[in-house]
């Protein structure tokens, strides 16, 4: 048995848990977080003059967006270089740096893998379009063209247009799902494979304590090529040709379940790793779930179930939670209201008054969740999504389908660190992107010595998913829905945390008998009798 085996072993006859079982995970996304040498972009010596604030939010890790060598076509997902930092963010030294310090204050870092494709400046692209027969001939996807030099097939690309483009050089089409300038990597290569691997070794010998694995369903393709059927979603937004049809002959191939396994070997190689799972699209309950199924995949994947939804209900929470029952087999769910993908969640689910109650009810509930929760930078000071004038829009998914794609940007605007410096302290130059002169009313700075403030409640309700293993990672043992009422319950071995949410925004009755109990905490002024708008009683049964 070999030393992460025994760690296994032991872990599971203890009953301890493992680090990242119920972590909570603060996302950077590096360009926004902070800037430290006033160029506008931030970077990651900025990020590590921080850290200690991160710190004190009580999180576990931090999971730091893609700041590896690229044209920032997409901004970091077009990857150049695997193996080194951009500029833009600094050096592998400050790579560096940036691991010591957060090991130094209890967070463990954990970094995007995207192995699903590459920027067509990379050095891998450059020798496989030279030739039809060099050494990495195979290592992207390739195809003839029809007859009458069409594409190969029908594929449409996430970010609009066919999903294939035309290579002078070699005579053939490449297949992208996103950017003509990101080429998908051929995956069904197997010294492709191990090529990424060894990628991701070259990150956790730096001291990386786990990955978060990019566009997952995009892996692998079907090899015949075959044509994706129209859409059978007669409701389905068609913003972009790819709505149009059924995705299911460009992505989800059975064989990435292979490479998964190929991968989590690797990072059991190094103990204690995480590996998560990012799944995007409609209808892929099925293939989240199998990414971290039983032992030897991922050990998590990334719910999308809150990250668009627009509104937040009783249902949906029971739903989601649902979907990952606490049965042998089962993986381990990671769940996110906002992202640098998706709108803020304040700016999609409450737009009305008692704001700041909302603000404090919905993290209420985010702690409540079984499975890991990661905190998007800004969303524990209550950021909205800013509007962005076209003139200003950056993200290319925006910028080719306006206006029918919200753009991403409004979720990427920079934290607003102090309340009265120039650019809200992220930079002495202006920023890449507007702050929100809005958002700049909401900086760490006001709220910091606040304790009424969001930032402070944040804090308080991750002090209390930390301190109760039932909330941490306990069972869900009951998720009831009574109108606008939630009764939601967590058990572990020795321990019954009952929530009473009620999501309304009118006041309402505590239900005879369910506000019984020791009262750990109570949002909005909840009580025992009475349920304020947007307020929750928790109790340890």
């Amino acid at each position: 048995m070999n030393e992460v085996s025994k760690l296994t072993e032991a872990t599971t006859l203890t009953g301890e848990q493992p680090w990242w079982r119920g972590a909570s995970i603060y996302q950077i996304y590096p360009r926004s977080f902070m800037d430290s040498n006033d160029d506008g972009i931030g970077d990651l010596p900025g990020i590590t003059e921080k850290l200690g604030y991160v710190a004190d939010l009580g999180v576990d890790a931090i999971w730091v967006s893609p700041f590896y060598t690229s044209p920032m076509l997409d901004f970091g997902y077009d990857v150049a270089a695997f193996r080194d930092v951009d500029p833009i963010f600094g050096t592998l030294s400050d790579f560096d740096a940036l691991v010591k310090r957060a090991h130094e204050l209890d967070l463990k870092v954990i970094i995007d893998q995207v192995y699903s494709h590459c920027s067509d400046q990379h050095r891998w692209f450059a020798e496989s379009r030279s030739s039809r027969d060099n050494p990495k001939a195979d290592w992207f996807v390739w195809a003839d063209p029809k007859p009458d030099g069409t594409p190969p097939n029908n594929w449409q690309s996430i970010f609009s247009g066919p999903a294939w483009s035309w290579d002078a050089r070699r005579q053939q089409f490449y297949f992208h799902n996103f950017l003509p300038q990101q080429p998908d990597l051929n995956l069904h290569n197997p010294a492709v494979q191990e090529e990424l691997l060894d990628v991701g070794r070259f990150w956790l010998d730096r001291g990386v304590d786990g990955i978060r694995v990019d566009a997952v369903l995009h892996f692998m393709h079907d090899p015949a090529l075959t044509d994706n059927p129209v859409s059978s979603d007669p409701n389905k937004i068609k913003a972009r040709g790819h709505d149009f049809q059924d995705n299911i002959h460009n992505q989800g191939h059975p064989a990435i379940f292979d490479f998964l396994e190929k991968l989590r070997g690797m990072t059991d190689e190094y103990g204690a790793i995480f590996s998560v799972a990012e799944v995007g699209g409609s209808g892929v309950r099925d293939f989240t779930r199998a990414c971290a199924e039983g032992d030897k995949r991922l050990n998590s994947a990334y719910g999308f179930d809150f990250l668009y939804a627009s509104r937040l209900t009783p249902e949906l929470v029971c739903s989601a939670q649902k979907d990952w029952p606490d049965t042998p087999g089962t993986g381990w769910p990671t769940w996110a209201f906002e992202n640098h993908d998706a709108p803020r969640a304040i700016s999609r689910w409450h737009t009305g008054p008692d704001r700041e109650a909302f603000l404090r009810f919905k993290m209420a509930v985010f702690c409540a969740l079984r499975g890991n929760i990661i905190l998007y930078q800004g969303e524990e000071l209550g950021l909205d999504q800013v509007e962005i004038p076209y003139e200003l829009v950056q993200d290319p998914e925006a910028l080719r389908n306006w206006p029918l794609t919200l753009s991403r940007d409004g979720a990427r605007t920079p934290m607003p660190w102090l309340a009265e410096a120039p650019q809200a302290g992220f930079s002495k130059a202006e920023p890449w992107l507007p702050i929100g002169a809005e958002n700049a009313t909401k900086s760490v700075e006001l709220q910091q010595g606040d304790a009424g403030s969001l930032l402070s409640h944040t804090r308080a309700m991750l002090a209390l998913r930390k301190a109760h293993p039932a909330i941490q990672h306990g069972a869900v043992t009951r998720c009831e829905v009574r109108g606008d009422l939630l009764l939601f319950e967590r058990t572990s071995n020795d321990e019954k945390v009952r929530y009473v949410f009620n999501f309304g925004s009118e006041a309402q009755d505590c239900p005879p008998g369910e506000a019984e109990g020791e009262l750990i905490a109570a949002v909005n002024d909840a009580s025992s009798e009475r349920l304020p708008a947007f307020s929750a009683l928790v109790l340890k049964l």
